[in-house]
């Protein structure tokens, strides 16, 4: 049986990688505003919403936050206000809030690839240039 903690960094992964395809998916799209683009646009926030939540319970090796959770919480606002200007008719804030929170999932994930300890740290190493890569 796993345990919680892989069980929360699977959903994370999962759920990040749902928002990868679903947002590429919708901003590629060259239509925008008909049903096709809110199903998908509707998987891909709820997918946001998952990575953002999981990501609180996914701590460094010794128990803190990190630049991660940092990028989570202006994620969670970010999101929200798209979410909040689409309900007002605000299009071209949604699409700026949703556009900068899709890059934000992208230059996290590359981050995470280029340098993973780099996620598992809360602080500086002084021993390399950037956070134990």
């Amino acid at each position: 049986m796993p345990s919680s903690w892989t069980v929360l960094i699977s959903l994370h992964a999962v759920a990040a990688s749902y928002s990868l395809i679903f947002g590429a998916v919708n901003l590629l799209r060259r239509t925008k505003g008909g049903s096709v683009h809110r199903i998908v646009g509707r998987i891909w926030a709820v997918s946001m919403y998952v990575v953002v939540l999981t990501s609180f319970g996914i701590r460094t090796i010794d128990g803190g936050f990190n630049w991660l959770h940092a990028l989570s919480v202006l994620t969670f606002c970010t999101l929200t206000a798209g979410l909040w200007a689409i309900w007002k008719r605000n299009i071209k804030a949604h699409r700026s809030f949703m556009t900068g929170s899709y890059f934000g999932l992208l230059g996290a994930f590359v981050a995470f690839w280029l340098c993973p300890r780099a996620a598992f740290h809360s602080s500086p190493s002084t021993s390399s240039r950037f956070w134990g890569c």
